[in-house]
């Protein structure tokens, strides 16, 4: 099994470009969020505000791409295999590469993502099913607001995996436990209350079969921040494209509860 160290070189290589779920099983994936730092307070706060979809596990210094609490190796810059660029609040490109793009006022957050309790769900015996079918995960844009902070507003964004319905229960068992990872669901069934039409066509990622006697089940996702930029028009933003994180030295347990 690749260590997380060696994951993120396969990635700055460009041997990588794929989502990374399942990648170093065992270890925190986190998603990116990098802003001038002239709205890292507003972004800061509105994590706070909304710690479901935003649950910050570092903040680097400005100008420094190294997140030296959560993967003291790491380049923000090159270790994550496909970032988004946006400028005014639209999508402008996305890239390999951040060298380019990277200036001295630029403050970046990594934020929890569901990829890291994945495996302790399937421990648990609950299928994962974007794994099974070896593509990205589901997300939507909901009718849900988060709190706003400043100039920072816009939808939740939610995940979507489908549970057999007996084992719901134990999904809210085992992904309680990790508040720092988006912690336990935040919607059960009936997609059409948070605003989702059609579970098929996903906002990103790639739409997955929901199959007899399963039900859907929504957790708080790390893309909430790119809704909030579209639906905010900030005039920049980089983030890493959706379902392509950042595999972190933290472990899996050190995020956990007891």
């Amino acid at each position: 099994m690749e260590t997380p160290e060696q994951v993120r070189e396969r990635i700055r290589s460009g041997g990588w470009r794929r989502p990374t779920a399942g990648l170093a099983p065992g270890y925190a994936q986190a998603n990116l969020v990098v802003v001038p730092s002239s709205y890292a307070y507003h972004f800061l706060l509105f994590c706070q505000r909304n710690p479901k979809p935003c649950p910050v596990l570092d903040v680097t210094d400005p100008g420094d791409p190294v997140p030296r609490f959560a993967a003291p190796g790491a380049d923000l810059r090159t270790d994550v295999p496909r970032y988004r660029v946006y400028r005014d609040g639209e999508l402008s490109e996305e890239v390999d590469d951040l060298r380019s793009l990277w200036r001295e006022d630029l403050v970046a957050f990594l934020l929890g993502c569901s990829f890291t309790f994945e495996a302790a769900l399937l421990r648990a015996g609950v299928p994962v099913r974007h794994l099974e079918c070896g593509c990205n995960v589901p997300m939507y844009v909901t009718n849900r607001p988060c709190r706003p902070s400043g100039p920072l507003q816009g939808p939740l964004v939610v995940s979507m995996r489908p549970v057999p319905a007996h084992l719901v229960p134990r999904v809210f068992q085992v992904c309680s436990r990790y508040p720092l990872a988006h912690g336990a669901p935040v919607h059960v069934g009936e997609p059409q209350h948070l605003g989702i039409r059609d579970l098929d066509r996903p906002d990103y990622g790639d739409p997955v079969p929901v199959r007899a006697g399963e039900v859907p089940v929504f957790w708080a996702c790390g893309v909430t921040p790119q809704a909030v930029a579209q639906q905010a028009r900030i005039p920049f933003m980089l983030t890493h494209s959706p379902g392509h994180m950042l595999v972190t030295d933290l472990r899996d347990e050190e995020l956990a509860l007891e």
